[in-house]
């Protein structure tokens, strides 16, 4: 089956690509507010709980109707993400659908269900259960939502670090061997916290966002200033720990995709002792010649950093394109085979399982297979220029996405300072409610990036290593898939044009006492 996907043709590829790039990128728009502002929602429920307060009722019932007009849309576009697997990348689904599957079925039973359960008890249960059980389903309503992304995460940590299977010839499937391996791969820890940490940002950066409004229309006080000092505090620990998980998801990438780190760092020549680049010029616009081998102009890195980041040595290698491209040896003496190996591994892994699917089943063509097999999908690699992802788009989104990370850093210190030490309604401090207002959507642009860093700088890969977008793909008419592009393209703008007017109105109209 796989050797007639190399008929499938480019303009099927690229459109293909792209519209699950771009409902990707419209779902992520949704999901990161719903995990944010379901700790926020959940604290201000916990203060009512404690205290007894109207006022926290209502606050808590205002930041709650919020979440439930995003938490609408971001199961939608969830929806038709997960279907787009089976229609446009049916051939990943074949190859590893046994391993892939798995975690989303637990996502879609356990997690998704227990969010779609509490939510209902937390809008409409008010009248209906004890103020106990309420705060419960509020809290349980965020933390399915969050299990919801443990599984999602898992999926796609898989796909970036594949682990814990085996490749049955007879199915011509990888098929799990070890479910704990997947599930806690440390590589799915580490993008898990980092994911999370930083829609907690979001979250915290929306409510003091929407607060600062309110005080520079002189409405809604109370609200404003208690929300920016729960948002505060919750944005600044987020951003913290997003800083450490972002270390340790570097880390992990170092280890097991290093052309990833190298097009995220425009290293064409690796070393040992390498700095960290904090400034360069890299062309946005073109593919560098990086078999040249020079280094970007105006180049100021960190000195020994990268390699700090990547080996937890200051003095550690951290290899190049050229050099993973001509093969190296690692920090612990094993030798990384040149590109040119792996396509010939690759290639032996293919015509071994050919000569198996024909019934050629002995015990040299099985070896022959298992031993090659890890390089599968170089066998469908014509040129080392192919694994090499595009260098400018990883470069700078990572720098986008670290620069704001730290400016959110900066940003949650000084709030929080005048939040809690001052009177943060005075007018003197419009110029902050301002700037909060405006980092609300560079709090998107930033986890954009981080997920444009992930999944470019893994191209041309579906899954590491093992399956390459070409052969991925569904053998479907590129037209077919460019009109539904379109399609989707005005369905999901109008959806978060609706929802962006639907939120405003409800900001607009505040916070109001209901009766209940």
């Amino acid at each position: 089956m796989m050797h007639q996907i190399l008929d499938v043709s480019a303009a099927t590829i690229d459109w293909s690509r792209a519209q699950f790039a771009l409902t990707a990128i419209y779902h992520w728009l949704f999901v990161p507010l719903t995990l944010g502002l379901a700790v926020i929602m959940g604290i201000a429920e916990t203060c009512y709980y404690r205290t007894r307060k109207q006022f926290w009722k209502d606050a808590s019932m205002y930041w709650q109707k919020l979440f439930g007009i995003n938490f609408a849309m971001g199961v939608a576009t969830g929806i038709i993400l997960e279907f787009e697997f089976g229609t446009n990348w049916s051939n990943y689904s074949w190859f590893v659908g046994d391993i892939f599957g798995a975690p989303l079925a637990i996502e879609g039973i356990l997690a998704f269900f227990m969010e779609s359960t509490f939510v209902a008890v937390m809008f409409f249960g008010w009248k209906k259960v004890s103020a106990g059980f309420h705060l419960a389903s509020t809290w349980l309503t965020g933390i399915g939502a969050t299990l919801s992304a443990w599984w999602i995460l898992v999926a796609n940590a898989w796909m970036q670090y594949p682990i814990g299977q085996e490749f049955n010839p007879d199915t011509m499937r990888f098929e799990m061997n070890s479910f704990w391996e997947v599930a806690v791969s440390p590589f799915a820890v580490n993008k898990f916290c980092h994911t999370i940490t930083s829609s907690w940002i979001i979250g915290a950066i929306f409510v003091v966002g929407v607060s600062s409004w309110y005080l520079l229309k002189g409405r809604e006080r109370q609200l404003a200033v208690n929300s920016m000092k729960i948002a505060t505090v919750v944005g600044l620990c987020a951003s913290l720990l997003a800083a450490f998980t972002g270390d340790g998801s570097a880390y992990q990438v170092a280890k097991v995709q290093p052309m990833k780190l190298a097009a995220m760092e425009a290293l064409y020549n690796g070393g040992h002792s390498q700095p960290l680049t904090a400034v360069a010029w890299v062309s946005p616009f073109e593919q560098p010649d990086y078999q040249k081998g020079q280094e970007p102009p105006f180049k100021i890195g960190i000195p020994k950093a990268l390699s700090f980041l990547a080996t937890r040595d200051f003095d550690g290698y951290v290899p190049g394109v050229n050099d993973i491209i001509a093969g190296y040896t690692k920090a612990d003496g094993v030798r990384e085979p040149s590109v040119t190996e792996k396509i010939q591994r690759g290639r032996k892994a293919i015509l071994a399982l050919q000569q198996y699917r024909t019934g050629k089943k002995d015990v040299t063509t099985r070896k022959t297979l298992v031993d090659n097999i890890r390089y599968f999908g170089y066998g469908y690699v014509k040129s080392a220029d192919q694994i090499v992802p595009n260098i400018p788009i990883s470069f700078w989104a990572f720098r986008v996405m670290v620069g704001l990370g730290c400016l959110f850093i900066l940003f949650f210190l000084v709030a929080g300072h005048i939040t809690w030490r001052k009177d943060i309604t005075h007018r003197r401090w419009h110029w902050l409610h301002i700037a909060a207002i405006v980092l609300v959507p560079l709090a998107y642009v930033a986890s954009e990036a981080g997920w444009i860093v992930a999944e470019m700088g893994r191209q041309p890969w579906t899954i590491q290593d093992m399956l390459p977008t070409w052969v991925a793909v569904s053998d479907l008419h590129s037209g077919s898939i460019m009109l539904t592009f379109f399609l989707f393209l005005v369905l999901f703008t109008t959806m978060l044009a609706v929802e962006i007017n639907i939120l405003l109105k409800q900001i607009k109209k505040g916070m109001e006492a209901p009766n209940v």
